[in-house]
Formats: C-alpha cells, structure tokens, sequence
C-alpha cells in the first residue's frame, strides 16, 4: 500500500512539473484574438471569483442609488468602461473582442457581484486582464458611484436612460478628474 501511495504522489508531483514547464517554457499562446479555451474557463475565472470573494473587504456600498449619483456614475462608466464593457448603444465594447480574457459585455450580461467585489475590482482591477486599477485615477466617491450604476444599470429609471442615450451618442469621452 505504501508503494501504491508513494507512485501517486510521485506521479501528481510529476504532472505539476510537466504542467508548470509547459506554461514556463512559452508553450502557452499568448494571443489576445484567440478563443478563450475550455480549460482556462473552467479553472481562470472560478479562481478569479474565488481571489475576489476572499480578498474584498466586506463594505457597505455608501452610495445611494439617487438619480444624481446614477447620472454620475453612468458618465464616469461611459467615459471610462464603455470602450471595453459597452454601452446602451454598442452593447459590443469597441476593445471586447481585443482583450483577453475577454471583457465581460455588461449590456448583455448585467453585473452581478457583489458591490464590494465590484468595487474591489474597479479600484484595484484585474492583473494579466487588461482591467485597470483606478483608485489613481478616481475617487472613492467616484467608484462607488460606477459600481452603484453597475448595480442598477439593468433597471435605470427612463430619463436616466434616455441620458444615457444622449451621452453614448455624443461619444462620452471628456476626461474625468478628481
């Protein structure tokens, strides 16, 4: 029985080895406009979820969903996130299709983490994602109010969303300050 224990360990040792020295040696293709392959779905954005539900601290959202902060956080989304994650008009974010892993489309997939979570990844982003931190470029007033849009984004009240309309229209690229 001990044999039997011992070849096991050896041969998962062994697997890991080949596995790493796959990976370490550039046998991986690091293409962005390829398909994101089975493998990786099924262990990447499990652990992905799994790193942010331990890492995030347990914050309350101080933000109110108010129209003002909406329409704050839906300008500070289009100017910033939209090119990546789409908007009421192009659902397809113009970088979708470019970044790998692929960045979630939030018009056909509306987010739903946690807000600490999503704010935990707006402020510190995604390593090796092509998803920023922003906690240098925006406030935490400001990130809380992205991640309250992002909360209700699928459910605006109907003159913020036809605001909505009338900034992804005009581009809604002027530059956010602090």
């Amino acid at each position: 029985m001990r044999r039997f224990w011992f070849g096991f360990i050896v041969a998962g040792v062994a697997v890991l080895a080949v596995e790493f020295m796959y990976v370490r040696f550039g046998f991986v293709n690091p293409r962005a406009d390829i398909a994101v392959s089975p493998v990786e779905k099924a262990i990447a954005m499990p652990a992905l979820d799994a790193s942010v539900d331990r890492a995030a601290p347990d914050l309350k959202n101080p933000v109110p969903p108010t129209n003002g902060n909406l329409i704050a956080g839906m300008k500070l989304y289009q100017t910033n996130c939209s090119s990546c994650h789409g908007d009421i008009l192009k659902p397809d974010g113009l970088f979708a299709n470019a970044l790998y892993p692929r960045a979630p489309q939030f018009m056909n997939d509306a987010p739903d983490m946690p807000e600490n979570q999503n704010f935990y990844i707006i402020q510190h982003g995604v390593r090796l994602s092509g998803m920023p931190g922003w906690k240098q470029v925006l406030s935490d007033q400001q990130i809380w109010q992205v991640t309250t849009f992002l909360s209700h984004m699928d459910k605006l009240p109907p003159q913020i969303e036809d605001q909505w309309k009338q900034a992804a229209s005009a581009g809604g690229t002027d530059s956010i300050s602090k």
